[in-house]
This record gives structure tokens, C-alpha cells and sequence, in this order.
């Protein structure tokens, strides 16, 4: 999350000291999938009138079932990662952070067990400032405390938000000092920072290569908000600086580019298979935010289609790009791990945003998308999960696909092994 906020203490000597301790915690080799609060819950506390969506021990307990019953950890999600609001509004009288006891009776270690038990992995939120985002106690003046507090509550993903952190230009080696803390503890902890989002909200410079050197994954832009809208604004950012920071992205570090809104109100279902089809092209962490309890049949679907949480987290870690744009139709391509009786391999997504009222016929020849190979493409259509519709083209051939407003149609495309000296134009329909 992020806001305009007010002067905090600033901060001591003690972050102008030698930080040779870089991360390398050997996390996060593909992109992390989990469920996190934020998105659908917010800051959701009054338990009284809203028990069902309140951040508390109950909802923590009741989303791990869901989890593990409704085949979300099985498909991937892993991780179940409490954001902001878990905290009481004061320290301990040692200066320890505390759960807030009315809602977390059990404290955070009893939280933390359950979902252990259930075989998934335990997250949390705190910020590098001195209050989070929600008001509650900030980690600053309390670093080396507060990574240990983590350790004890065995926290396997840790996410730290930078509201109340001005001057934020020290932000960064506040969170570099931080990650020396988490290591130090000997607990690995995947290492979520956001510090990239306040800088580029700044028009700050952010050296990339101190960012991956300390943090599993970071927030590069605004929060995203249960709208199309917002969603189209951050793909439409992560194309303009794709240039700038794809080549940073990799197994243990990756751009975020924030949570998924699949069965929340705002999107339909062709919206969110195209936020899954994209995000799932730029290799970005696979976080839900959703009522678990209340999810429909259609958006569960997306967020457990197997090809395109495949297509995530292939091992390559290649992130990928916006290839062409025209005629409000997108295409964005990236890179796979190659497979044995094939050559190299490739997920192609092509975005409608267009507002027609009908599927929009769209004709494409690999060659404009970058795609060469002498020998042709082999290609199949990835929701119509059929193996054997797999078609060849030759790259100045032409592919012909129908896109449904703000929609998407996602490829696989093999390169061939032998040449078919083919001259006919393939093409395929997606209703």
C-alpha cells in the first residue's frame, strides 16, 4: 500500500554500516503463488459486524481449509500471507510486536502452526517506517527485534510495505539492513520489498542490481485496485519500462506487479483470464485476493488453470514482453524452457482491448511477433486443452484468431524440427 505521509524519525548511523550480507537465501526459485489479504480484505478489523472478513485468526484458519480442500495448494498457491492490520496498535512492554488479541486470541504463533499443519507456507506484513500503512507499529528503530520476532513465528514470506518512511531515499538501505537481519536469523524467509513502487512514484532513480542482490521479489508500481481499469494501467506500465527492467528479472528475484482480482466484483471472466494470461507472460508472483468461501465456479477455473500456471513458473525465470500493438489488439510473448521434441517454445498472448460487442478476427503472422525459425511453428490454443489440435505455420503465414472484448487467446508455439515447406496459411477460431 501506499500514501502521502508525515515526517518520521530519521534514521541513525547505524544503516551506514557495511552490509557485505546480501540475501541469497536460495528462495523463490520460480515466481511465489500464495493467497494474500489485501486485495479483498483491506483493513477490515470490526469483527462484530463483519466476522466473516475481518482480519483475524478465524479468517486466516478458514482461507488455509479452502486452500488445501478446493485443490489451490495442490495446483501451486502455497503461500497464505497476511498483509496489513493483524497488528495491535502498541508494542508489548518488552517492545515486541503483538498480534491484536481480539482478533488473534491465539497470537501469531498459534496462526502460523495451523497453517504449517496444513501444509502450506506462512506470510506476513510489517512496513519500514514507523507505522504501517493501517497506523500499526513500523519495524524502524526495531530491525534486528522484529527479524527475530519473524524467525520465532516461523514466517516463511515476509512482505515489508515503506508508508511513513521519509526521508524515503533511505529506504533503501533501511531494507538491505533488514534482509542482513532476516539472514541472520537462519529462518529462510522469502523477502517481498516495495521500496521500488515509492521510488518510481518519485521519479527516484532505483539501482536494479542492489534491488535483486537483497530481495526475492518487489513491488514495482501502484497498488492494484479491484478494477479494469487498473489493471490495464499497470500492463500498459509494465510495457512502457519493459526494456528497463525485464533483464533483472529471474529465478529468486522478479518484478511484481501486485495481486490478482480473479472472483473479486470488478472483473468478468475474460478480464481475469487475461490478467492470469499476462501476468503468467511476465513471470510475475501468482498472489490471490479473494473470498475463498465465495468464489465462483468460472473465476476458480482461471486461478487453477494448469497450462497457465505452467506457463508462470517455467524454470527458464524469463520474463516477458509487449511484442506489438495495434488496432487496440496486444500481443506479448515470452521465452519457455524448450521441450525434448521440440525447439525452442514460446507462450504468446493476444489482448483484445477492444469494445465491440463481438469477437474481433485478428490476423498475425509469427514473423511480426519475432518469431523466424526456418522450419515453422508448430501451435495450439491453450484454453481449448485439446493436445491434439496442435497446427503448424510457416512465420510469414498468417494465424488467424477471434479475441472477445477484453479478452485474450493464449498460445503455445513449438518451433519445428524439420522443415514441412509448407505455403498454406493455418489459422485458429476462439469463440
Amino acid at each position: 500500500m501506499m500514501t502521502s505521509l508525515p515526517t518520521i524519525v530519521v534514521l541513525g548511523v547505524f544503516l551506514l554500516v557495511q552490509l557485505a550480507q546480501a540475501l541469497n537465501n536460495g528462495l523463490a526459485r520460480t515466481p511465489p503463488m500464495g493467497f494474500m489479504t489485501w486485495q479483498r480484505f483491506r483493513c477490515i478489523t470490526d469483527c462484530h459486524k463483519y466476522p466473516d472478513e475481518c482480519i483475524s485468526e478465524r479468517l486466516i484458519q478458514r482461507t488455509a481449509d479452502k486452500m488445501v480442500e478446493d485443490g489451490y495448494l495442490k495446483a501451486g498457491y502455497e503461500y497464505l500471507i497476511i498483509d496489513d492490520c493483524w497488528l495491535a496498535k502498541e508494542r508489548d512492554q518488552d517492545g515486541k510486536l503483538q498480534a491484536d488479541k481480539s482478533r488473534f486470541p491465539n497470537g501469531m504463533k498459534a496462526v502460523s502452526d495451523y497453517v504449517h499443519a496444513k501444509g502450506l507456507k506462512f506470510g506476513i506484513y510489517e512496513d519500514y517506517g514507523n507505522k504501517t500503512c493501517g497506523g500499526y507499529p513500523g519495524i524502524l528503530g526495531h530491525l534486528k527485534k522484529d527479524a527475530e520476532y519473524f524467525a520465532y513465528l516461523e514466517v516463511d514470506y515476509i512482505k515489508i510495505d515503506g508508508c511513513y518512511s521519509v526521508p524515503f531515499y533511505e529506504m533503501e538501505d533501511g531494507y538491505k539492513l533488514f534482509g542482513k537481519y532476516l539472514n541472520e536469523t537462519g529462518r529462510p524467509m522469502v523477502y517481498s520489498c516495495s521500496w521500488p513502487a515509492y521510488f518510481n512514484d518519485a521519479s527516484y532513480p532505483l539501482n536494479y542490481e542492489i534491488l535483486k542482490e537483497h530481495c526475492n521479489l518487489w513491488r514495482n508500481y501502484d497498488d492494484i485496485q479491484d478494477s479494469y481499469q487498473s489493471l490495464t494501467q499497470i500492463m500498459d506500465w509494465f510495457a512502457l519500462v519493459q526494456d528497463s527492467i525485464i533483464q533483472h528479472a529471474g529465478p529468486g528475484h522478479w518484478n511484481d506487479p501486485d495481486m490478482l482480482l480473479a472472483g473479486n466484483y470488478a472483473l468478468t471472466r475474460d478480464q481475469a483470464k487475461m490478467q492470469m494470461a499476462v501476468w503468467a507472460i511476465l513471470a510475475a508472483p501468482l498472489l490471490m485476493s479473494v473470498d475463498l468461501h465465495t468464489i465462483k465456479h468460472e473465476f476458480k477455473e482461471i486461478l487453477q488453470h494448469k497450462e497457465l500456471i505452467e506457463i508462470n513458473q517455467d524454470p527458464w525465470g524469463l520474463q516477458g514482453r509487449r511484442v506489438l500493438r495495434e488496432r487496440q489488439i496486444e500481443i506479448w510473448k515470452r521465452e519457455l524452457k524448450p521441450e525434448d521434441e521440440y525447439g525452442s517454445k514460446y507462450a504468446v498472448v493476444i489482448v483484445s482491448r477492444r469494445e465491440d460487442g463481438t469477437p474481433y478476427p485478428y490476423n498475425v503472422t509469427l514473423q511480426a511477433i519475432g518469431l523466424t525459425h526456418p522450419n515453422g511453428y508448430y501451435y495450439r490454443d491453450v484454453f481449448k486443452h485439446n493436445e491434439t489440435e496442435l497446427q503448424y505455420v510457416q512465420p510469414k503465414s498468417f494465424i488467424t484468431v477471434r479475441v472477445v472484448p477484453q479478452g485474450c487467446v493464449v498460445l503455445k508455439v513449438f518451433a519445428s524440427k524439420e522443415n514441412k515447406s509448407e505455403n498454406t496459411t493455418n489459422s485458429t477460431t476462439t469463440q
